[in-house]
């Protein structure tokens, strides 16, 4: 008695996957290359998105590494009954100095002097620049530093000079010491020009004399307007709770007291807050390169149903038809992520270059982004996979 052998399906090893699920991209580079174009603007503009914002957040953050986080800024507030703003005691900066905590103060003073750069300008014509006294030290506590020329001290402080912010050389139109400014009724030397001050835009657009030169050729009453201070690390929290009482005892609430480094603080938390509306764009582009990567796919299994009905014929199972075309789905859609990746890398780099800042490209950026396309890829090939699987051997070979 003769018996029956069950006839079992060849199985498919991974390399045998692979190079059925290249042949149709080998077949149609060019239909591979649009559909992968899709997928690749999505991934693109995703890594870029994520990149561009990383690469600002590390600069604010060197920026704040650099600057500090550890100075305060004092400035007279209103008066609590009568609204009107109230000045600063003459030793604040003094008193200042003396709180447990601080390693330095100094101070700046508004004055009502217009600076010009020469007296045939109009008077009403100031370019919005501030003329203020400044104590010797307060270049030390803003961490600043100059673009050229000096700095006030004990002797220049005394004399017609001044130092000029770096917006404020700019609208004066004067790049180099040397030169003269017009303050009130009189020339002042320019002797320093300032690098840009981050943490106090208010002194870049300042032309800064001496607290003694102030006093005894403009007028100055002695009233420091803002007082900075740098303290330790530690202590910062100690120092902003008493710097309002140490400064007017009998009136705390008539002092503000404020953070500078807060500003760069917020804007790098919130940097990634924009991006989010471009990663949305990003990922509806992803979707629609998915849509195309389906789209190819059905394509590519009504013209090769010869081949389905073929391959069904010489033992193929419908499962093994599927594993192709997802295979063929995932190997498009990942040659697209590949080069979203490298675009969206490129992308992020030619900003930072262009921009200065540091190239940083999250790792989980990258990740995120090729596992998202192998998803996408994936989803997108299931049904024409399944398509495909269901034909009959003998229709599509009849229909071929």
């Amino acid at each position: 008695m003769s018996r029956t052998r069950k006839l079992t399906a060849a199985r498919l090893g991974p390399r045998d996957v692979l190079h059925v699920g290249s042949a149709g991209l080998r077949s149609r580079p060019v239909r591979v290359v649009l559909s992968a174009l899709g997928i690749a603007i999505g991934i693109a503009t995703m890594i870029a998105v994520v990149g561009i914002s990383a690469s600002s957040q590390a600069q604010l953050l060197r920026q704040l590494d650099a600057l500090g986080t550890n100075m305060l800024v004092a400035k007279p507030g209103e008066g609590m009954f009568s609204g009107q703003e109230v000045k600063l005691p003459k030793d604040a900066v003094g008193m200042v100095g003396r709180i447990a905590g601080v390693e330095e103060a100094a101070g700046t003073g508004d004055l009502t002097s217009s600076v010009r750069r020469s007296e045939k300008i109009p008077e009403a014509e100031t370019g919005g620049i501030a003329v203020k006294a400044a104590t010797e030290r307060l270049l030390d506590v803003l961490r600043g530093g100059l673009s050229s020329g000096t700095w006030l001290n004990g002797a220049t402080g005394r004399y017609p000079s001044v130092v000029l912010g770096h917006v404020a050389a700019e609208r004066l139109g004067i790049t180099e010491p040397g030169r003269q400014v017009w303050i009130d009724d009189r020339y002042f030397t320019v002797i320093g020009i300032l690098d840009p001050l981050p943490l106090a835009p208010e002194i870049e657009r300042s032309a800064l004399v001496g607290w003694a030169g102030a006093e005894r050729l403009l007028g100055f009453d002695g009233h420091p307007t803002t007082v900075y201070e740098r303290s330790t690390d530690a202590s910062v929290e100690d120092v902003q709770r008493l710097l309002a009482p140490t400064i007017d005892p009998q009136n705390p609430q008539n002092v503000s007291v404020g953070d500078p480094s807060s500003a760069l603080k917020a804007k790098a938390a919130t940097e990634g807050a924009f991006s989010t509306l471009l990663l949305g764009l990003g990922g509806i582009a992803l979707l629609v390169g998915g849509v195309g990567v389906a789209n190819t796919m059905i394509i590519s299994v009504l013209e090769r149903r010869h081949e389905i009905g073929l391959r069904r014929s010489l033992g193929a199972t419908r499962g093994q038809i599927r594993i192709q075309f997802v295979t063929e789905s995932l190997m498009l859609s990942g040659l697209g992520g590949l080069a979203g990746v490298a675009l969206g890398g490129a992308a992020t780099g030619v900003y930072a270059s262009t921009g200065g800042l540091p190239w940083v490209v999250p790792l989980w950026a990258v990740g995120g982004g090729f596992a998202a396309t192998l998803a996408i890829g994936t989803v997108a090939g299931l049904y024409p996979a399944v398509r495909a699987s269901r034909l009959s051997p003998t229709l599509a070979l009849a229909a071929a």
